[in-house]
């Protein structure tokens, strides 16, 4: 299977405009089975004061858009995520769209950032991991800072997730942390792990980029500099049965 990361370049914009970009990209992507954008692109991570004005209903004009071109395409998009309004609370959530442009998954980011971010205080965390069926596997679905929590992608795995896709707004200034954790969470876990990080800035502060693809046995197979670009790579699914067949590890665990 061929995926894709879109490391798209956030404008301090109105959300329009950059929908308007995440569709133009999708369109020059490489052509793909899986596609990936990173986190809050409409609004941006940092623009925390454009949150509660531009969130939206899961039938907003952003989700229908990208279920529209899942649709048209006929290929998956985990369309990285959005600041979701649901009654009165805000949430960080990630969707994943099926070919017929239905929404197979939706994931409520668990771990809020708190540090030198407004994320914690304005919006609501998520509750439980997601693990969705996809033709190639189990995938599981975090966000950013839950790349930190090792403890979560245990908890996916032993839901049989083989794979994990990760948007993200990482920023530049802690790249060393963001390279060791993507490949420390696929190695570990003896998983794919796909994470699709911003570039550019946002609110004066510089997104690290450096959207990865790397395999079971921890290798990076593909990886993105700090500028907009494409993160592609051709992938075996057969591969995670394998490494873990030869390497078991997993079930080497005492504390589970």
């Amino acid at each position: 299977m061929r995926v894709t990361n879109i490391q798209m370049d956030i404008k301090d914009g109105p959300k329009e405009d950059n929908l308007r970009a995440a569709l133009d990209l999708i369109d020059g992507a490489p052509l793909s089975d899986l596609i990936l954008l990173p986190e809050l692109w409409p609004c941006g991570y940092f623009s925390f004061h454009r949150y509660k004005s531009e969130s939206e209903p899961i039938d907003g004009p952003t989700v229908s858009a990208l279920r529209e071109k899942a649709s048209g395409m006929g290929i998956h998009i985990l369309m990285g995520s959005l600041v979701l309004r649901e009654d009165d609370n805000l949430f960080n959530a990630a969707l994943l769209l099926g070919p017929d442009g239905g929404i197979m998954a939706q994931y409520r980011k668990i771990h809020l950032f708190g540090y030198q971010s407004e994320e914690r205080k304005l919006l609501n965390p998520g509750e439980k991991p997601v693990v969705v069926d996809l033709p190639w596997g189990k995938a599981g679905i975090t966000t950013c800072y839950d790349l930190r929590f090792p403890e979560l992608y245990r908890m996916m795995v032993d839901q049989g997730a083989s794979f994990f896709l990760v948007p993200s707004a990482w920023p530049l200034a802690r790249l060393d942390a963001w390279r060791l954790f993507n490949r420390a969470r696929a190695h570990e876990n003896l998983s794919y792990l796909l994470s699709c990080n911003c570039a550019g800035s946002g609110e004066g502060k510089a997104f690290a980029g450096h959207s990865m693809i790397v395999d079971p046995g921890g290798e990076v197979l593909a990886e993105g500099g700090e500028d907009a670009c494409y993160v592609s790579a051709e992938i075996d699914p057969l591969r995670v049965n394998a490494v873990r067949e030869e390497f078991s590890a997993l079930n080497d665990r005492i504390f589970s």
